[in-house]
């Protein structure tokens, strides 16, 4: 299998007129001018806990924004398959490949970072089922053509995440990756603290086991891959099995449970996945984080009236493994950034805490 490094952004994208960082850019800002997509503007800070800098975005327009709900997510079927069986020409960005496309590009809808987009497959595919080798050909490509043609050279990074299962904060059923560029999401960082976690992080190289992966230190369960310099197709897919194997075995171990077919190396690499999770990618990392919970609720202080105890919900993504949060209320806001320690306790009850909590029966 040939490498994706020499070959694969060129070949993906040949024909098009432009780079994809100028596309993208251009597709936006008309589509922003013309209303064809909406923007929200958040208030960001960064805030530290004992082992973690995160970013956190409170975007009060988002408050009013209707959510689906995850069993709708996954019972949806062809009837309701959301934006990207027949996309908007005013947020389509390209098809790719060039010839014989089988994933279109297009704009987020309501975006609160510039130039966030997403790669779709044209023909329906289930977002809760595993990751096929054309989806991540086509993320990678997407990856390298961003880094190979920012200007300047060396200044553009993307980050690439993938929601999948009721608990992981797809809003979509039909089969997406997002892209968001990771200049513009320091770009609103004045204290230039923060950095995306995936590439703050130590991740197993492509030369070990990656079967024998041990969790990153921090306080939920997430493994992480260094990626080799020139991947192929079939190392891209290998990695992300890898990956998602370890994601099932920390949800059968918290449960007690164990994989239908006893083995967890022998998981099947397609159909419908066995956990929810979230998985991140960048040209050099792919992150994964087991989902068990699609909420985490937080303490607000008392009610204003009833002066009862009143509580947040938040609802983690796949931003989680680039270091960033979002709140839609400023009673979350506050909460967050005055007690930071709250940002840990978001990510043990949404994902797996680590190291684990055991039964007092264990």
């Amino acid at each position: 299998m040939g490498s994706l490094h020499a070959g694969l952004p060129n070949r993906m994208f040949h024909g098009l007129a432009e780079s994809l960082p100028s596309l993208v850019g251009r597709r936006f800002a008309t589509a922003k001018q013309s209303g064809a997509l909406l923007f929200s503007h958040t208030e960001v800070t960064t805030i530290n806990t004992s082992n973690l800098s995160f970013q956190l975005r409170w975007c009060p327009a988002l408050a009013g924004k209707p959510e689906p709900k995850a069993t709708d997510i996954e019972k949806s079927g062809a009837a309701k398959r959301g934006p990207f069986e027949n996309p908007s020409p005013d947020l389509v960005i390209a098809e790719l490949p060039y010839s014989n496309p089988t994933h279109v590009l297009v704009l987020n809808k309501f975006p609160v970072i510039p130039d966030h987009f997403i790669l779709a497959t044209k023909s329906y595919a289930p977002q809760g089922d595993l990751l096929e080798k054309a989806d991540l050909t086509a993320a990678f490509a997407c990856l390298e053509a961003w880094e190979a043609d920012a200007e300047p050279e060396g200044s553009g990074k993307l980050f690439a995440f993938f929601n999948s299962g009721e608990h992981s904060g797809a809003s979509q059923p039909h089969r997406h990756i997002q892209f968001i560029p990771v200049e513009h999401m320091k770009a609103v960082d004045a204290s230039h603290r923060w950095s995306p976690l995936i590439e703050s992080l130590p991740g197993t190289s492509f030369a070990d086991d990656l079967d024998a992966l041990e969790p990153l230190d921090l306080p939920f369960v997430c493994f992480a891959a260094t990626l080799p310099a020139k991947p192929s197709e079939d190392d891209l897919h290998n990695i992300y099995l890898a990956l998602y194997r370890r994601a099932v075995k920390t949800g059968y171990e918290a449960s007690g449970r164990q994989p239908a077919n006893k083995e967890q190396n022998t998981l099947p690499p397609h159909g419908p996945a066995a956990v929810s999770y979230n998985l991140a990618v960048t040209a050099t990392r792919m992150m994964i984080c087991p989902r068990r919970s699609e909420a985490a609720p937080i303490p607000l202080g008392l009610d204003s009236e009833s002066r009862a105890p009143s509580a947040g919900l938040i609802k983690p993504n796949g931003t989680i493994l680039a270091g960033t949060l979002m709140v839609k209320t400023e009673e979350e806001w506050n909460a967050l950034r005055n007690r930071p320690t709250i940002v840990e306790a978001i990510l043990k009850t949404s994902g797996y805490p680590f190291p684990p909590v055991l039964s007092p029966n264990i």
